[in-house]
């Protein structure tokens, strides 16, 4: 293993299973766990692992609970701290694990430093956790000069933040990134696919957020017989964006009612994202006809991305109050983080 001594990382725990320990009423957190089993753990301090800090914040929480206040808080400690460290490790709770890489990774701009977020199934407490590798792989991962944005690592695999997502709950290979490749295999060695890595131009462009506001934004599933009240509902303002999860390529039933909710929606100034209710391929508005109104009434494809990227993609664009209905639309049609297939890909 190469000497990692000369590296700095910082690493922030916001709670989650990896630090919790049992309670009368389940798995809770504890502060201070986390941060006392790192200090006892000697792997952690091996001659050649990296120099790091843990911030253990005030307010564990279990990931079910994260609201955008937690990832504006995230944003800020990341940049607040980039000139002091090589890279980050965050310490999240792995159900809402993949909302928060998915977010961080457009909030935090144009990044030439690795940010990995890693949790665990069991937790650190508890015989045969994941955690202890799980931290360990990713501060390691942590120090490498080539990534360059905000990735996961879970159960031996590095992958792109805003291409994953969370696919079990009691398996430790929790997460697949359904579109878009691994970036690293862990084993004996670390084969990390730089050909698959983020490109940047070299140019440092953190988030700022001085005029930043939290926007409204919903995810619906088309189901079968799903009428034109339920759209009406979701759509009242103040909603600002939806994310449509429609059927196979981008399909939805051709019901007028229906197209019209969505048109009166857009209208109004409401940003509405098709994305597939499947986990591989991309929507193709134009493919059935059954789609075909869709793009009439002003919504935009999602192509390939996770549920949570174009949560994290909308919630991002919808925050910076400066930008207009089209400019969002128009941020939607190519690849700002790496989120989504372009033919360069």
């Amino acid at each position: 293993m190469e000497n990692l001594s000369h590296k700095k990382i910082l690493v922030i725990y916001t709670g989650g299973t990896i630090g919790m320990v049992s309670t009368d009423h389940g798995y809770d957190v504890k502060t201070g766990y986390l941060s006392e089993t790192i200090a006892a753990t000697r792997d952690f301090y091996h001659y050649n692992m990296p120099e790091f800090e843990v911030i253990e914040y005030d307010d564990l929480i279990d990931s079910s609970n994260i609201k955008p206040e937690r990832w504006l808080s995230l944003s800020k400690d990341v940049i607040r701290n980039y000139d002091d460290y090589d890279g980050f490790v965050i310490l999240h709770g792995t159900d809402t694990l993949t909302y928060t890489s998915s977010v961080l990774s457009f909030m935090l701009g144009n990044i030439q430093k690795p940010v990995i977020v890693t949790g665990s199934q069991i937790p650190l407490s508890k015989v045969r956790s994941d955690g202890i590798s799980n931290i360990m792989n990713s501060l390691i991962l942590a120090c490498s000069g080539d990534i360059k944005e905000v990735c996961v690592y879970f159960n031996q695999k590095l992958r792109r933040g805003n291409r994953t997502t969370k696919i079990s709950a009691t398996d430790f290979d929790a997460f697949i990134s359904p579109n878009y490749p691994s970036l690293a295999y862990v084993g004996i060695d670390i084969d990390l696919k730089k050909k698959r890595l983020l490109k940047r131009n070299g140019t440092t462009k953190l988030g700022r957020f001085e005029n930043f506001k939290i926007p409204k934004i919903a995810i619906l599933s088309i189901f079968p017989g799903m009428d034109s009240d339920v759209l009406d509902t979701i759509l009242k303002p103040p909603l600002q964006g939806l994310i449509l999860k429609t059927y196979g390529a981008g399909n939805i039933p051709n019901d007028e009612s229906i197209l019209r909710s969505l048109a009166n929606a857009n209208d109004r100034g409401v940003v509405i994202v098709n994305c597939t209710q499947c986990l591989y391929g991309s929507v193709k508005m134009g493919a059935y006809k059954a789609a075909s109104g869709l793009a009439k009434t002003g919504v935009i494809s999602g192509f390939d991305m996770t549920d949570e990227a174009a949560l994290g993609k909308l919630f991002y664009l919808l925050s910076q109050t400066d930008l207009s209905q089209d400019d969002v639309k128009r941020a939607f049609a190519v690849s700002l983080q790496g989120e989504v297939t372009t033919d360069d890909d």
